[in-house]
């Protein structure tokens, strides 16, 4: 098991493709989980934060739930990441 964030996506979504952009140009690994299609990880998210709406990224225990790139700056940066 990766030791990575994990970042639940859905392929299509606007915030998604946005935040793993940006992720990428920070240079910050994550580990990419589709719930599209896959029920065991929709139900990973549902189960971790409580709602369906992606993108949603468990951060080490910490949970950002349905988000944009507005949303992650101040999450990383409260964590020392960016």
């Amino acid at each position: 098991m990766s030791d990575l964030p994990v970042l639940y996506l859905k392929p299509g979504c606007p915030w998604c493709d946005e935040v793993v952009t940006y992720l990428a140009q920070q240079k910050i690994a994550v580990r990419k989980v589709i719930v599209s299609g896959n029920r065991a990880a929709m139900q990973e998210m549902v189960d971790l934060s409580g709602q369906s709406k992606a993108p949603t990224m468990d951060w080490h225990g910490e949970v950002l739930a349905d988000f944009g790139v507005d949303e992650l700056r101040p999450f990383l940066k409260q964590r020392g990441v960016i």
